[in-house]
């Protein structure tokens, strides 16, 4: 289960505003086709629509919190991934002048899982351009996101194992999450059952040792 589903679930239980990811990218198929000049063009475009999202959801004057279904970073995490050197170059100037603004989010829920679970997981997905992804770009991803968590420090971070968690089919899994959420993240400690560890603040330990696997994708919580 991923990252878009679980944000949802949280939204509908704790009645907070919910921010969607952009799934939309007319240039995903030429990226995914390896076509010249393609990666810069879908990721410019992830780019403005991501910024775009979480500053119209911080716009509203509703009270109460915020989901988002993605972190602003990740974004840079694949501008690394698929550009070249000119063009990050480029792609880094719009990134600092269009998220200079964009608040850190109080919560980050941060999903892993094994790489063969993240391949099966695209595999039953209904969009054909995803299920031309090379196992190893897959594999690569999850190192990317690895590396990031591992230095994570700008918000308190939740890491989830998901390779055997079933939120939707297994209703005991969802309430463990949903039941950590409502302990304070403080420090990193020994999880309980599939959450994997909690961390909080510049001077704790980060998520990466060996036994962590493969990462899946992020949300954010925000408060209203």
């Amino acid at each position: 289960m991923g990252k878009t589903t679980l944000a949802r679930i949280l939204a509908e239980r704790l009645h907070a505003r919910r921010i969607y990811d952009c799934e939309d990218n007319p240039f995903l198929a030429e990226f995914y086709a390896e076509k010249p000049g393609a990666a810069l063009r879908a990721q410019m475009y992830f780019l403005m629509e991501r910024q775009k999202r979480i500053r119209e959801g911080l716009a509203g004057d509703a009270p109460g919190p915020m989901i988002s279904d993605f972190l602003m970073e990740k974004d840079r995490i694949f501008a690394n991934l698929n550009l070249d050197d000119k063009e990050l170059k480029l792609y880094e100037r719009y990134y600092e002048m269009l998220t200079a603004e964009i608040p850190e989010p109080d919560l980050v829920i941060y999903l892993q899982a094994k790489p063969e679970v993240l391949r099966a997981r695209i595999a039953k997905k209904k969009a054909a351009e995803e299920k031309q992804i090379a196992p190893e770009y897959v594999e690569e991803v999850a190192r990317a996101y690895e590396h990031f968590f591992f230095r994570y420090e700008a918000a308190d971070l939740l890491v989830v194992d998901t390779s055997e968690i079933d939120f939707v089919e297994r209703s005991e899994d969802l309430q463990q999450l949903l039941k950590r959420l409502q302990e304070p993240v403080k420090g990193c400690v020994p999880s309980i059952g599939k959450i994997v560890r909690a961390c909080h603040g510049p001077s704790a330990p980060r998520p990466g040792a060996p036994n962590c696997g493969a990462e899946e994708k992020a949300g954010s919580l925000r408060s209203g």
